[in-house]
């Protein structure tokens, strides 16, 4: 088995690495084809996409306007595969040419760089270019992540996430080395931005609906004082590179009622997420049930969403 592992992940490995070679405006190309394949053929995402995007914009935009959102979706959702053989490619010193930093900080880089930093982000533009933003800025992130079922893929997408320094912690392993990685004034990446079960979550607003979301992020940030900082890297307009949207920090609300500290912590995380993706709505994984668990209520089961 593992041979017959390690085979099938130097396959990946190569397909990917072709995927690279081929020039950005092919892949581009390339990538709106194959989208429209897919928007057309894969009836289920499809009807995924254009529900989440009705409950989000529906009030806001026509039809017509939100069928376009959405194919462009699938079409960067395929980018998406196109850009990690691309990573392959990439050398440190390539990172100015294709990368731009826009840090709204206001001049507190040097106060976080003196505490740990939870990085808050999700699944907007290329998320896998993340550990890439934290290489450029020289600050160690330490990415919260869920091991895929597939040992061949997994071992490959572990390998491109720590090509250039970033290290991995996955949610089935302790806390404590998310606390030991922000004691040592480390960064931590979070994407928050995905349906949890009712128990794993608190129900906070997302698009004007509510949304069960991970608490995970509120209970280590009321737990250790680190900064939460979010970091989305989205796609320029003309395709060429990429823009690290940084900050401002959010501020940590503590009254001392532990439970209501969750909810309105992460409905501020949620906020931060939700003004990104209105300023990209064609960026974001729409093809995600987001809305999926809804609020407890007795017997007959009443639509909160």
């Amino acid at each position: 088995m593992d041979k017959l592992n390690d085979i099938t992940f130097r396959i990946i490995e190569k397909f990917f690495y072709l995927l690279g070679s081929l020039p950005r405006e092919q892949a581009h190309h390339l990538s709106d084809l194959l989208g429209r394949l897919w928007f057309r053929f894969d009836i289920r995402h499809r009807r995924v996409a254009l529900d989440n995007l009705n409950r989000a914009f529906g009030q806001e935009m026509g039809p017509a306007e939100i069928e376009g959102i959405a194919r462009r979706v699938f079409k960067n959702l395929i980018l998406v595969l196109f850009e990690t053989g691309w990573c392959l490619h990439l050398r440190p010193e390539d990172f100015d040419r294709y990368f731009k930093i826009k840090n709204r900080l206001s001049g507190n880089e040097n106060d976080l760089k003196s505490k740990g930093v939870l990085i808050l982000t999700g699944h907007v533009g290329n998320w896998e270019l993340t550990p890439i933003i934290s290489a450029m800025t020289e600050h160690t992130a330490h990415v919260l992540y869920r091991p895929m079922d597939y040992a061949p893929l997994e071992r490959f997408f572990a390998q491109n996430r720590t090509r250039f320094g970033a290290k991995l912690i996955s949610k089935d392993a302790s806390l404590l080395r998310v606390f030991k990685a922000l004691k040592r004034r480390e960064s931590v990446v979070m994407l928050l931005d995905q349906n949890v079960g009712w128990h794993k979550g608190v129900f906070v607003d997302f698009f004007g609906r509510r949304a069960c979301t991970s608490y995970g992020l509120a209970f280590i940030a009321l737990k250790t004082g680190a900064a939460v900082v979010p970091v989305f890297v989205v796609r320029d307009a003309d395709g060429a590179g990429f823009t690290a949207e940084i900050g401002p920090e959010i501020p940590l609300i503590k009254t001392g009622d532990h439970q209501k500290d969750l909810e309105e912590n992460t409905q501020r995380y949620n906020d931060a997420l939700e003004a990104v993706i209105r300023r990209h709505p064609d960026q974001w994984f729409w093809v995600h049930r987001r809305w999926k668990t809804r609020p407890y209520s007795p017997w007959p089961r009443t639509d909160h969403s």
